[in-house]
């Protein structure tokens, strides 16, 4: 299988503008010939659909919340970044390509995040006009603040819930669609097969869940905007039920899986409480703008935020602003987090579990008052009030890194379509834009940027390509082998009936990929965690239990189909890592870093996507390397310094 990224010739600057004329379209009375199949219901899905809606295809829209509005998209907390310069600091469209390109280590496509940061300040427009009611300035401007990786305000936030108004923008603009009957909408319901017949994506086959009703639905395109997959370490920010399974299925029908091991550590989450937690609570990084994270110079066990406001200045080791003066508390999440587990490591780590630091709002309080300090934060702060009992603007946050967000996903080209003819990855499903880093409030972006602006263009090309005819009927054998295997699947777990519940091997799982393949890495780790997933796939399929049956709601069902996915894409997770035999962004392998203990990139030989092929049951999956090419921007060590 070859690899055509499909990047337009010609300067950087005019790559998107000169492939959009050169895109064949399809004429607006030829579009409801067309039907295309949107799974999921986040910031890329809803806007994919509505606006491939508006324009007059047919689509049908799937997610397996009960509303589309409870995608986890709703739970993105800063902001979302726009090149504007609003703030006159030198922000440009270079600025924001520059600061993403750098802060993913060099690790991504120019084309892909130039594109990005052009797209951005069409986003912005976009949804103002839809209403998101966006904070502005006392005279009416938008207002921005900072996030980590750059130092420019670019910004654009709705106090700490800018996920949940773009999503509601987003939502009504679906809703329109879904009025107007160009848009069919199917809740509760699951992904569990795609179909490809002839090289083609042709549909896929789903699963009611509340009925537990298995049924195939067929179109000319299937775009999958189901968001990541860093629930594999079973604690994580993400919803409980994000999952990887149709992204995960897809790839096993011949979409290709880039940069698995390229998983995001948030640095400020609520730390972990008890073995009985099911998430965690991430805490934005947008309060990393006014709080400063500590721990004291020498070890105090189980040290207290009541306690911490006691400890004098001179005490306190204010470790982001001393390694990293130029950027402070806002270096990019990789560094942060990493920082934070080292001084843990040493043994300096605050609360009861020695792995927390202080994220501490004192002096700003004492600076701009709690009036202007309530007006950015007090939904974040109400959160963490309400979940740890302590009140922020009184004591430090207590805060640990925890896993948050995937950079890897379905490989795809600059189209957005993946190695299979048809089928389409958008969003955070997809590897394209953030490298080995997404910088923060870039996720948003990304989300908008494919639905809105990128994958209307693309996906008229391959359809105007294929013509209205080439659509199959769902009497197609291709659909019922893939009904065959789904509930051969499903039936196979229920059959089972050992000792073990499904969430006994998520957490197994996470502690392993947690330990062996989180924040540090090493060639005897990585190791070690291929032999224990190994361990834990073969005591899953002869232990596992599920009560309840396949023709009713059964969330336990539910789970075992993506905990059994999350391992396989466990094993390959790890053999990534394994493979990639340097340090970049998250990537720490602990064999190669900078005598000050940065990552250490080896461009030489791994300046690529590592794209892996399914090869077949019980068989070693297969790399194939797509090269990166830098002509804007020379590569460099990245510092922070």
């Amino acid at each position: 299988m070859m690899l055509n990224s499909k990047i337009p010739a010609g300067p950087l600057q005019e790559k998107w503008s000169d492939h959009k004329f050169n895109l064949k379209l399809v004429n607006p009375a030829n579009r409801r010939k067309f039907d295309i199949i949107v799974v999921g219901t986040g910031l890329a899905g809803a806007s994919a659909a509505a606006t491939l809606g508006e324009l007059g295809y047919n689509v049908k829209v799937f997610c397996y919340q009960d509303s589309p509005r409870r995608a986890h998209s709703i739970a993105a907390q800063g902001g979302i970044n726009a090149a504007k310069n609003y703030q006159n600091d030198g922000d440009s469209v270079f600025r924001l390509f520059y600061d993403a390109i750098k802060g993913g280590d060099y690790r991504a496509r120019e084309a892909n995040v130039y594109r990005l940061a052009e797209i951005s300040l069409n986003i912005i427009d976009q949804c103002v006009a839809q209403g998101v009611p966006f904070a502005r300035e006392y005279g009416g401007l938008l207002s921005n603040r900072s996030f980590g990786g750059t130092q420019v305000s670019r910004t654009f936030y709705a106090r700490g819930q800018t996920g949940q108004q773009l999503l509601l923008g987003a939502y009504g603009a679906l809703n329109r669609q879904i009025r107007k009957g160009r848009v069919s909408m199917y809740p509760r319901t699951e992904m569990l097969d795609l179909v490809v017949a002839d090289g083609k994506a042709r549909g896929i086959v789903t699963r009611n869940l509340v009925s537990g009703k298995i049924e195939s639905h067929t179109a000319h395109a299937v775009l999958l905007c189901t968001g990541g997959y860093t629930n594999a370490f079973y604690l994580s920010t993400n919803a409980v039920g994000s999952n990887v399974t149709a992204a995960w299925r897809a790839h096993k029908k011949g979409a290709m899986f880039a940069n698995p091991c390229f998983t995001q550590i948030h640095p400020t989450c609520i730390p972990v409480s008890g073995h009985y937690q099911s998430k965690l609570t991430l805490m934005s990084e947008s309060l990393r703008n006014d709080a400063r994270m500590w721990v004291p110079k020498v070890a105090m066990p189980n040290l207290k935020g009541k306690e911490a406001v006691r400890i004098p200045e001179g005490d306190r080791d204010y470790f982001l602003e001393r390694k990293y003066p130029s950027f402070g508390n806002l270096v990019p999440r990789d560094v942060a987090s990493r920082s934070a587990k080292n001084v843990c490591d040493e043994g300096r780590g605050v609360g009861v579990t020695g792995l927390a630091v202080f994220l501490d709002f004192s002096d700003a309080l004492n600076r701009d008052g709690k009036s202007v300090i309530e007006a950015k934060y007090s939904n974040l702060f109400e959160l963490y009030h309400h979940i740890t009992g302590d009140n922020p603007y009184e004591v430090p946050m207590m805060t640990f890194p925890a896993a948050h967000y995937a950079m890897g996903g379905l490989w795809v080209d600059y189209n957005l379509m993946t190695s299979v003819p048809g089928l389409y990855a958008l969003g955070e499903a997809n590897f394209s834009d953030h490298g080995a880093n997404r910088l923060g409030a870039s996720a948003l972006m990304q989300g908008l940027a494919d639905g809105y602006f990128v994958i209307p263009n693309t996906v008229g090309d391959y359809l105007a390509t294929i013509g209205w005819n080439d659509k199959l009927g769902l009497d197609h054998p291709a659909f019922q082998e893939s009904v065959n295997a789904v509930s051969g699947r499903l039936n196979q777990f229920l059959a089972i009936k050992g000792t073990k519940t499904v969430d006994e091997f998520h957490r197994a799982l996470g502690l392993t990929l947690w330990d062996y393949c989180g924040m540090s890495r090493s060639e005897e780790g990585l190791q070690s965690a291929k032999t224990k997933l190994q361990e834990i796939k073969a005591d899953f399929w002869e232990n596992l239990n599920v009560t309840g049956g396949v023709d009713e709601l059964n969330q336990e069902l539910e789970k075992a189909g993506r905990v059994a996915d999350f391992i396989e894409l466990g094993e390959l997770m790890v053999d990534d890592a394994l493979h990639r035999r340097e340090s970049c962004g998250v990537h720490f392998r602990e064999e190669f870093q900078t005598p000050e203990g940065e990552a250490l990139r080896n461009d030489s030989e791994y300046s690529y996507v590592a794209a892996w092929e399914y090869a077949g049951m019980g068989k070693p999956e297969i790399l194939h390397k797509e090269r990166l090419i830098f002509e804007n921007i020379q590569l460099q060590q990245r510092s922070y310094k």
